[in-house]
């Protein structure tokens, strides 16, 4: 078999959303946007509703009519780009939430869809999207005499529990919120690290669900094993790969895999990265290219039908950290040639 294989946890993935909602004292939702950050969003969905999730977030109206395909009535959904131009049919008909971010879409939002609820994102302090306090002071009467269902922020730090703009952040939403009876929403994985003080109604947990930092105690979700397609003996002072960036020191064997940068192992990975033969490293040497990768067995007694890039010995921050990215980009990137197998799909 020449595709590699890409095995996803689902019982993992809900293990993790319970655990970080048994973290706080108030309502979990899901977030599972792009795609359920590369792992699926229909099985990944299903799983965690089976689970017990009620709301979710997705970042377009296209996720959202998507998934209400998947989940059928019931829960809730919430889109983060708000209310464009062009979204009130696909918000009318598959009942979604969106969570608007100036003036511009409250009034988009209560002119195309009089009485359709709808949440407000507020600004407090990244500077990417929501209003921001000016725009929420002039708005604010108008967005609670309608059907106003959640107000959000979102943190800019989280990550780094030490970082002064957590508390920042924290003073400004309650301060902004000071006041509204609608449900309340500052945190996702890492603001629900910080603490009680960061969670008020609904927490809205994404990397943390998947395995990805700063969730240290996640279960594994994913193994990625990569079937090798050649070996091959090379001599001392030859080369490998593109541009010939690795040349063999001593005579070496080498295993070429089925995998590449059309697949999400992203070019950085060129002689950084590792693959696993059981609980054995091997380097991964050379350039990656679209569809394969180079890897310097010569230490094995037997070279394996796979190796495994992504596993119990090597997570998504792992991989992440040796290519010089993070883990959202890891799993986000990760491509559809893959045979996709889940494990724990809800019933």
């Amino acid at each position: 078999m020449g595709t590699a294989t890409l095995d996803i946890d689902l019982d993992a993935i809900a293990a993790n959303w319970a655990a970080l909602d048994a973290m706080t004292d108030c309502e979990t939702a899901a977030v599972v946007k792009a795609d359920a950050y590369g792992l699926g969003m229909g099985p990944v969905a299903k799983r965690l509703a089976h689970a017990g999730a009620r709301r979710f977030f997705v970042a377009s109206v296209e996720e959202g009519a998507a998934l209400r395909n998947v989940l059928g009535d019931g829960p809730e959904i919430f889109v983060f780009s708000g209310h464009m131009a062009g979204d009130a049919p696909l918000i009318r008909d598959a009942l979604l939430i969106p969570m608007l971010n100036c003036p511009e879409q409250l009034t988009r939002h209560c002119e195309s869809l009089a009485g359709a609820p709808y949440g407000v994102q507020l600004d407090t302090g990244m500077n990417r999207l929501g209003m921001e306090p000016g725009d929420w002071a002039a708005s604010r009467a108008t967005a609670e005499a309608g059907a106003l269902a959640l107000v959000i922020s979102h943190l800019a730090c989280a990550d780094d529990p030490n970082h002064p703009q957590n508390a920042v952040q924290l003073d400004q939403f309650r301060e902004m919120t000071q006041g509204v009876s609608a449900p309340r929403s500052l945190s996702a994985t890492g603001g629900i690290l910080l603490g009680p003080a960061y969670h008020f109604d609904i927490c809205r947990p994404g990397i943390g669900l998947y395995g990805g930092a700063p969730f240290t105690s996640a279960q594994p979700v994913v193994r990625l094993s990569l079937p090798v397609i050649q070996t091959r003996n090379v001599a001392a002072g030859e080369t490998v790969g593109y541009s010939a960036t690795w040349t063999a020191q001593e005579p070496s064997r080498i295993a070429t895999v089925s995998a590449g940068y059309a697949d999400g192992l992203i070019r950085a990975m060129s002689g950084r990265a590792r693959v696993f033969a059981g609980d054995v490293p091997c380097p991964v040497i050379g350039r990656v290219s679209m569809d394969l990768l180079t890897v310097n067995v010569s230490h094995l007694d037997a070279v394996p039908d796979a190796l495994e890039i992504l596993g119990p010995l090597q997570g998504v921050d792992d991989l992440a950290e040796a290519a010089g990215t993070i883990g959202y980009e890891i799993l986000t990137a990760l491509g559809h040639r893959y045979a996709r197998h889940y494990g724990g799909v809800a019933t």
